[in-house]
């Protein structure tokens, strides 16, 4: 509806698309029949939003009224009651016990059998001082802690504040990336709508798991990335032109330095990495991206041995801006472990049995201790077979066959106006989202076989290392809920097939119309279908039947 128009990127799909097909005013490849030169164009809604904008101050007000609008909404949906149930959720008896450990220690501790019943009583000192073996780095449970360092565990609102925050901040960061990707503002706003609603992104901001921040992480190092792109077109195209106009042959072009949006993504991925290991995957992804996405520029600018000064030239300059801060960022993370004496193998390598030596021997025992905790955390990460009820195999993630039953309580009195009640926490997404989402990837994959459009390449690079990896871990106890490291890229799928629908102000009044009418019919079930499930995503008392109405698939109960 951005009749007024947008501040967007205006970029050309790039070399090896079919000059042939029609393009769209932003240079994306578009499928449109002929029409009649004297067709009315746009529509009704068109011409109403572009009086609305009719000012500069009203477009800049739309520019962030929009994203900030929904990032109020999602903050609503995950912050309400957020407090309730003041229990233990899923592995938050893990997470949120370690993040109060690392605040009084520095390490993860152990803690007693039935420590989850004192703690949730308000005795929260309960734990020891030997340390507990964890195998996934610190990060993410220090940013869960950071809630509890102001205000304590006594309430659990402060168990989960942090981590409803970093899900609340996705959406709005989404639509940043959103508009960036697609150049209009209205799409941006779908984009974080859609992300804002969904039951499986809100259940998993309202309990204090690791994976919000995996997800939080991978998508400010993506965005990061998009911004480079543009970025380095730039300053490389005016360095090449100045070659050119000075008479000199600008060979294989130069080493640009000046990228602070690469070392800004090495320090998000480090992040992500420093949550869960599966973080390295985007940390590598979006590592050869950026080396093919200079190569295609270079190439884009005449340089005649792209390939080769992409790889030889600017590929090393890339990875030192990248790669060094990601591996900063990651042992920061671990700060706790070596400032402290008492974290899990932390004099491993003082013993003169297992220290290193030869070529090894100058690296410091406490490097040499943490690589041995690595190696044995890798070991079992690989080696999880335990089976566990709520387990999905990653085939089935995009379809969501097996989301997952985080909480289930019988209340003793009911209140919610029933003979019994029942509170539950399901990580079931929103359906028409989700399979609409899978949809849309699909066709995506399509696309970028026939068409190579770099705005859906980007899309399913997020998709290649949040997603792709998993497939070779089919026989490990994996959970439907890993799936938000990745599902900003689903829905930014979802959100490049609804801006092929509704099309653009300069169509067909017809086709415009009807675009407009069906997307709008779709955000309107979807807004439907979360006033419907939302009772089940935040634990409040309902009648089992009803809770039971909401098991649209036999493996969802």
């Amino acid at each position: 509806m951005d009749a007024a128009g947008d501040a967007g990127t205006r970029e050309a799909t790039g070399a090896g698309a079919r000059t042939s097909t029609p393009r769209t005013e932003d240079g994306e490849v578009g499928i449109r029949e002929p029409d009649a030169p004297d067709e009315p164009r746009g529509s009704g809604l068109d011409r109403w939003w572009a009086r609305m904008l009719s000012t500069p101050g009203r477009r800049r007000a739309w520019t962030w009224a929009g994203p900030i609008a929904v990032t109020l909404l999602a903050g609503i949906l995950r912050f309400w009651n957020l407090g309730h149930p003041h229990a233990l959720v899923f592995d938050e008896t893990y997470y949120v016990k370690d993040a109060w450990t690392l605040l009084h220690l520095g390490y993860e501790a152990t803690w007693p059998d039935d420590a989850n019943a004192s703690f949730e009583a308000g005795d929260t000192d309960v734990f020891g001082s030997d340390p507990s073996y964890v195998v996934h780095p610190p990060l993410g449970k220090w940013m869960i802690g950071l809630g509890m360092a102001a205000f304590g565990a006594g309430d659990a609102f402060w168990w989960r504040a942090t981590t409803a925050l970093a899900g609340t901040l996705a959406v709005l960061i989404l639509t940043l990336v959103a508009r960036r990707l697609f150049g209009q503002t209205a799409l941006a706003v779908v984009a974080g709508l859609l992300l804002a609603v969904d039951g499986h992104a809100i259940v998993l901001s309202r309990v204090a798991l690791l994976d919000t921040w995996v997800m939080f992480f991978a998508l400010l190092g993506f965005w990061f990335v998009l911004l480079d792109r543009r970025w380095s077109e730039e300053r490389l195209r005016r360095r090449v032109d100045a070659a050119r106009a000075s008479g000199a042959d600008p060979g294989w072009g130069p080493a640009l330095w000046a990228r602070p949006w690469v070392f800004a993504a090495g320090a998000a991925f480090g992040a992500t990495a420093a949550v869960k290991w599966s973080g390295l995957y985007f940390l590598a992804a979006f590592g050869v991206y950026l080396v093919v996405v200079d190569a295609l520029a270079r190439r884009r600018a005449g340089l005649p041995f792209w390939a080769s000064a992409a790889i030889l030239k600017q590929g090393p300059v890339t990875v030192l801006l990248y790669l060094p801060v990601a591996l900063v960022v990651y042992l920061a993370s671990w700060t706790g472990w070596f400032a402290t004496e008492g974290g899990y193998d932390r004099h491993w390598a003082e013993d003169p049995a297992n220290a290193a030596g030869g070529l090894f021997a100058w690296v410091p025992t406490a490097l040499q201790s943490l690589w041995h905790y690595h190696s044995s955390a890798y070991d079992y990460h690989i080696g999880v077979h335990s089976p566990h009820p709520w387990q999905a195999a990653p085939w089935s993630w995009l379809l969501m066959i097996r989301p997952t039953n985080m909480y289930f309580h019988t209340q003793e009195t009911p209140t919610c106006g029933a003979g019994s009640c029942v509170e539950s926490i399901m990580g079931i997404g929103n359906p028409l989202i989700w399979w609409a989402a899978a949809a849309a990837v699909l066709y995506l994959v399509y696309r970028l076989a026939r068409y190579r459009e770099w705005r859906v390449g980007l899309i399913l690079m997020g998709l290649v290392a949040g997603y792709l990896p998993w497939l070779m871990y089919s026989e490990r106890t994996v959970f439907q809920f890993y799936t938000i490291a990745f599902q900003p890229y689903t829905i930014l799928a979802l959100v490049f097939v609804i801006g092929l629908i509704v099309g653009r102000p300069t169509d067909p009044e017809w086709r415009r119309t009807r675009g407009l009418a069906t997307v709008g019919v779709f955000l309107t079930a979807v807004l439907l279908v979360t006033l419907f499930f939302y009772p089940v995503w935040a634990a409040i008392p309902v009648p089992p039947l009803f809770r039971q109405l909401h098991f649209w698939l036999p493996t969802w109960g």
